[in-house]
């Protein structure tokens, strides 16, 4: 099994460098044919991890390989996949193809941006960066995985993108290495202090031998760190724009994916190994989640409201700092509930939140604009009209973001407020129950704003819209859901259900390693 993971992460790698090779791949549909293949054996890759994987202790490191790197400096090349990390690399492997999938048919081009080989390499490189995060066993690799997606991820935004592309990555780059730079000195300091960069030796010690100080200067710098990728109020100023200028592929990686590397983190590193920094930053860390997921959503409302100009990619936007708050909030709770709903919530918002940008994309594709007054006028842009399966696809989504029961959304909102009804020892439980009643706050004004969405966009009388000229004129911008569409998304669909009907498929999963994270007798 340890053969599958180092393949798994390798693959891309060499396929990244493939694209290179002067010659070796064409610059023309052979390099994004190359990217599906590559991404689909990956895929398959990571099914074949989790065929092997041995369920009835995952909460043990497997498929684990350790050797040494640097060892001057102490650090190894330790990699390993857990009840935690694999939910999150079957994720990653299946968006990614999902996205080499669709770039198949909808890559940007045009005049100044680059070919169809350069965006294949950078994707490959993204997913080698982003699988290795979640393999990562120890501090300095998880900080090189955590930042080689930096590079891949600001070039699709800046040379794919759309208008505002080159500002948008700038401070996307920008706000990422500034909270990486107090991330690297908290890895060090811990490290450092503790004689190991060892992850699962951390975890194992659960603060044993660091002191009050050290662990909360260590939950302090990392904290911020991951914060930034979280994104957490008020750290979260970079994503809307990078989301609004983003071409599809990059926005569904960068909400399905890229957001939960900073909750991992958290999750990973911070809980088992400074409990008691956690333990001291835990009510604020609450706090500013809940912060999040009010202004994300009272956002969304404003941008959803007519006569508002508001961009439907920059509305998904801000309810991921909505949805992502709930994941903190779990994990502030410094509970096993609040933590699998975390972690659950992380699973539902990247199926959820990925197939929003895929179908949000399709409309941007036919109507020219993601703009909701450009796309309702004053009827409506009624796609349950003028395209029913995509009108349906996008209500879908938009009622599984909302946490209907028996969608993936439900189930994480659901335990981390149950989490913050009943803390962990030494938590101020009236405190919590505060943050829980404002989180609930937050599912009713998320209700209103989807629903106000799914009404402007999805309902109207398809006659009175095209007599505006609100729609295009061209019959063939009309056609419905595409195949290459349809294969992109129904897996997508099918995960939202399932997740949201068996979620023991999840919890079975995260439940006795997170048990072991937070230590005995929490």
């Amino acid at each position: 099994m340890n053969a599958v993971l180092i393949a798994l992460l390798a693959l891309p790698l060499l396929g990244a460098l493939a694209t290179l090779v002067p010659g070796l791949v064409p610059d023309d549909g052979r390099a994004l044919r190359l990217g599906a293949a590559v991404t689909a054996a990956d895929l398959a890759l990571a099914i074949a991890l989790a065929a092997g994987f041995d369920y009835g202790h995952a909460d043990r490191m497997q498929a684990g390989t350790d050797l040494d790197w640097i060892p001057a400096l102490g650090v190894r090349l330790h990699l390993g996949a857990d009840g935690v990390s694999l939910p999150l690399l079957l994720l990653t492997a299946l968006l990614t193809f999902l996205c080499a999938l669709y770039s198949l048919r909808s890559l940007p081009s045009g005049p100044g941006r680059p070919g169809p080989r350069a965006w294949t390499g950078l994707l490959l490189l993204l997913e080698c960066g982003m699988l290795s995060t979640f393999a990562a066993l120890d501090l300095i690799l998880f900080f090189l995985a955590f930042e080689i997606v930096l590079v891949p991820m600001y070039f699709m935004i800046q040379r794919w993108g759309g208008a505002g592309s080159g500002r948008a990555a700038f401070r996307f780059v920008l706000y990422t290495m500034l909270g990486s730079a107090l991330m690297l000195l908290g890895f060090l300091l811990l490290g450092l202090k503790s004689g190991t960069f060892d992850i699962t030796q951390l975890a194992a010690r659960h603060g044993d031998g660091l002191s009050h100080t050290t662990q909360l200067l260590a939950v302090l710098s990392i904290g911020l760190g991951l914060a930034v990728k979280a994104p957490m109020f008020p750290l979260h100023s970079w994503l809307p724009d990078a989301h609004t200028a983003a071409p599809t592929a990059g926005s569904v990686l960068l909400a399905g994916v890229l957001l939960k590397m900073g909750t991992y983190g958290f999750v990973r590193i911070l809980l088992p190994a400074a409990p008691d920094g956690m333990a001291t930053f835990a009510p604020y860390l609450a706090a500013f989640a809940v912060v999040g997921i009010v202004y994300g959503s009272l956002a969304c409302l404003a941008l959803a409201r007519p006569g508002a100009r508001g961009d439907l990619k920059r509305l998904i936007a801000f309810s991921s700092v909505g949805h992502m708050g709930f994941v903190l909030l779990g994990i502030a709770t410094l509970t096993a509930t609040g933590v699998n709903g975390a972690l659950y919530g992380n699973i539902g918002h990247g199926l959820i939140t990925g197939l929003l940008f895929f179908l949000v994309g399709a409309v941007k594709d036919r109507y020219g604009t993601s703009d909701l007054d450009s796309l309702a006028g004053r009827t409506g842009a009624a796609l349950y009209g003028r395209m029913p399966r995509l009108g349906a696809l996008l209500a879908f989504a938009a009622v599984a973001s909302l946490g209907l029961p028996g969608l993936a959304g439900f189930w994480g909102e659901l335990l981390a407020m149950l989490g913050s009804f009943h803390p962990a020892a030494g938590l101020s439980r009236p405190a919590f129950l505060v943050f829980m009643a404002l989180a609930g706050l937050g599912t009713l004004l998320t209700a209103a704003y989807l629903l106000s969405v799914v009404r402007r966009v999805c309902m109207g009388d398809p006659g009175a819209a095209s007599a505006e000229g609100r729609a295009p004129a061209r019959a063939r911008d009309l056609l419905d859901v595409r195949p290459y569409e349809f294969a992109s998304w129904t897996p997508l669909v099918a995960l939202t259900v399932l997740a949201g009907l068996w979620p023991a498929a999840i919890l079975g999963l995260t439940d006795p390693a997170v048990h072991t994270l937070l230590g005995a007798g929490r």
